[in-house]
């Protein structure tokens, strides 16, 4: 009888044994096979969850603006007064709803190269007017003149093509106009050819962003959706790649795995450039455990604080010699006019970049820009792109307009809010096909290291306790 129960004392210390053991063993396989699954589905090929949805995204995104409104275009131009601006908004238009054209494989060098078409399409619901609403703005023509015509002789004759269209300094024009473009009166008076139509995202719809050339991910995971070659915007591949910039993926997914370490960089056709992302927090997104990485204030610092900024600093009077910092200069792509990003009211800028202007409250939360990534298979499930645009309005003795500025204004015109979530129902298809079957194979992993592991202590003392007696 006590053999009996001595052995059937130990039979449960080994299945406990045998149990742990398992568990311990599913632990690596587990993970191993989480691995392979994910880079496998990871891939940008015919038939992978990440193809799907990175040829056309289900996930509604939007791109809300707010104008700054001049209250003072007179005082500005008439006494070099401060600018005084009041922000209106938002105005929302819905973006990225096209999907991908022209995808073509590359076998050999394993990449995939696409146009992403361009089109908006306005939200009434989602914005405070229309997109008749009327704005007081800087006059874009007359403010890149002199940038585009430093000749004093050539600034006299746009001087008077300026006179006889009325052209000032300030001009009023509805959402529209200053989003999509309009044809310019002082432009169309020119007598030689030149682009008469302006905005600031002029043209847009009906045009495509690329050719874009990216890595699939079939020989290395590690390299998946990363940007091999852009041939995108006239000046932008070279200023890009002449300043090292080309880095990183579009932002709507990065390479599975994601540490917390890892910098995020990402290009972007809007501002030139490559910029990146650091770490900040754990955050929960509809029950899914993401990584909330953010734009460092380093990513706009001056060449002195951040030599990576060094191409976008080529104004040595303005800029002081590269010692301000929050704002880039991406003239070189934008052909010459005097365009400048910054985040939105000017954070984290040089306090002198804002003191001409009035009406600004920059605020961390709601001007700083996020990526909330799920960082098993490297998704961006939601974010926030936020940039400023500015124009550089300089003195000009010759063009009657701007003669009577005493100093450099770096005006503000609009600022940026893309953002985009994902969808209840497409967060519970991912939770079900993605973190859900990993969390329960996890926990089985759990279950059965841990029931082996007390069957194994328990019956150990059991058997102990049995022979003692």
């Amino acid at each position: 009888m006590g053999c009996n129960r001595s052995c059937g004392l130990i039979t449960g210390a080994v299945i406990g044994a045998v149990l742990a053991v398992f568990g311990g063993i599913l632990v690596p396989v587990g993970d191993m096979l989480i691995k392979n699954t994910v880079q496998k589905e990871a891939v940008l090929e015919e038939g992978t969850i990440a193809f799907k949805n990175w040829v056309k995204t289900d996930t509604r995104v939007y791109r809300q603006f707010w104008i700054f409104d001049v209250q003072n275009p007179e005082e500005v131009a008439v006494h070099s007064s401060k600018v005084k601006v009041k922000q209106r908004g938002p105005y929302t238009y819905r973006v990225r709803y096209l999907a991908k054209e022209n995808i073509t494989q590359d076998s050999e060098n394993h990449t995939v190269s696409f146009l992403q078409p361009n089109g908006a399409i306005f939200e009434p619901s989602l914005s405070v007017g229309t997109e008749d609403d009327m704005f007081t703005i800087l006059n874009l023509a007359v403010a890149a003149a002199p940038h585009l015509y430093p000749n004093t002789f050539i600034q006299g004759i746009l001087n008077s093509l300026i006179k006889k269209s009325k052209s000032s300094m300030f001009q009023n024009r509805t959402l529209k106009e200053l989003l999509w473009g309009y044809t310019d009166p002082f432009l169309n008076l020119v007598p030689y050819p030149v682009a008469t139509t302006v905005g600031v995202f002029y043209p847009y719809n009906n045009t495509a962003d690329g050719v874009y050339k990216v890595f699939n991910g079939k020989d290395d995971i590690s390299k998946v959706g990363i940007i091999d070659t852009y041939k995108g915007k006239k000046h932008l591949s070279y200023w890009a790649s002449y300043c090292d910039m080309i880095n990183g993926t579009d932002a709507s997914s990065f390479p599975p795995f994601i540490e917390k370490t890892r910098v995020l960089q990402f290009f972007s056709s809007d501002i030139c450039r490559s910029i990146y992302a650091v770490f900040s927090a754990e955050m929960n997104l509809k029950g899914i455990p993401v990584y909330r990485f953010t734009l460092p204030s380093l990513a706009f610092a001056s060449p002195l604080q951040n030599p990576d900024n060094h191409c976008f600093c080529t104004e040595k009077v303005i800029s002081k010699d590269c010692t301000l910092y929050g704002v880039l200069d991406i003239s070189k792509c934008k052909e010459g006019k005097p365009v400048y990003i910054s985040l939105p009211h000017f954070l984290h800028a040089s306090p002198e970049i804002a003191e001409p202007i009035e009406g600004l409250s920059p605020n961390e939360e709601e001007h700083s820009t996020y990526l909330d990534v799920e960082p098993i298979t490297g998704f961006t499930l939601q974010f926030a792109r936020r940039l400023q645009i500015n124009i550089l309005v300089k003195p000009a003795k010759k063009i009657e307009a701007l003669k009577n500025l005493e100093h450099n204004y770096l005006v503000p015109i609009l600022w940026l809010n893309e953002t985009a979530t994902i969808g209840d129902e497409k967060a519970a298809m991912f939770i079900d096909q993605v973190t859900g079957k990993i969390n329960l194979f996890r926990l089985v992993q759990i279950i059965l290291w841990s029931i082996g592991t007390v069957m194994f202590v328990v019956f150990m003392i059991l058997y102990c306790a049995c022979q003692w007696c």
